[in-house]
């Protein structure tokens, strides 16, 4: 059992929803990922979805976009990335991590090598935004090989052939994109979402996570009610961007207390 699915598992047998905060890795500083990585889980995070920088982030909007950019400015590289799950690894060995970011710094590396390298690294799952599930057979292999969970997005325009195509790939959970547009573009609408989510997770059976466009407590705990996971990343970043770097790790801990109190009030029995 992957540690993506015993996590599920925890949560489910306890009545709660998992909460999944995003930061782009090397933002604001390299020094300080693996302080905000901690920083996340002790605040609430079940799962991280650590982003890999890049340079042209097609599905992100302008907050997310300028992380990258910074992340680039100070050299952080796929590999650095790596080094930073590992070294996060070395006081924990229990919180999920998920790469999240874009083909071309994996086609560089040679698919093969990074599922290896990011198995040693301690990663546990890949999300690989411009990687098609139809063109994805191969990666998804690759990445079961090595004991990560490929992790796919699913829309609102999905049509019901993708849908079935991502339920024979993907494994961990899948990524729900709440929104038609890029991260942190327009306002999340609930009902649209809850129409949705029955027949996704109906068809792929393994946890559906939301994402795009959840903002404060009210929106994550909405989120929490109809989906399996409430993800969080434009958010977090505008936390990071307008915080100092000696404040930046308290400032992020006091928004994922707040969604993480939001989460639990919006699903208690």
């Amino acid at each position: 059992m992957s540690k993506i699915q015993a996590t599920f598992e925890r949560l489910q047998a306890q009545g709660r929803k998992a909460l999944i905060p995003f930061i782009t890795a090397g933002d604001p500083g390299p020094e300080l990922t693996v302080p905000l990585m901690h920083t996340l889980v002790e605040a609430g995070a079940d799962i991280i979805e650590l982003g890999v920088p890049f340079s042209d982030p097609m599905a992100d909007g302008p907050t997310i976009q300028r992380a990258s950019e910074r992340a680039l400015a100070k050299g952080v590289s796929l590999r650095q990335v790596l080094g930073m799950v590992a070294n996060f690894r070395a006081d924990n060995n229990e919180t999920p991590v998920v790469l999240m970011g874009y083909a071309n710094p994996i086609e560089a590396m040679g698919v093969d090598k990074f599922a290896a390298a990011a198995f040693d690294a301690g990663v546990d799952g890949v999300l690989v935004v411009d990687y098609p599930p139809e063109e994805s057979v191969e990666f998804a292999k690759a990445m079961q090989a090595n004991a990560l969970d490929p992790i796919f997005l699913l829309a609102p325009t999905s049509n019901d052939e993708r849908i079935a195509l991502v339920a024979q790939l993907a494994s961990g959970y899948v990524y729900y994109v709440s929104l038609k547009g890029v991260t942190g573009s327009a306002k999340l609408d609930v009902e649209a979402v809850a129409a949705h989510i029955p027949e996704i997770r109906a068809a792929v059976g393994v946890p559906v996570g939301v994402g795009f466009g959840i903002r404060d407590a009210a929106t994550a705990g909405a989120i929490a009610r109809i989906s399996d996971a409430v993800v969080v990343g434009s958010r977090i970043i505008e936390e990071i961007e307008k915080s100092s770097k000696d404040d930046v790790c308290a400032n992020v801990n006091a928004v994922i207390t707040e969604l993480r109190r939001g989460v639990d009030e919006a699903t208690k029995v």
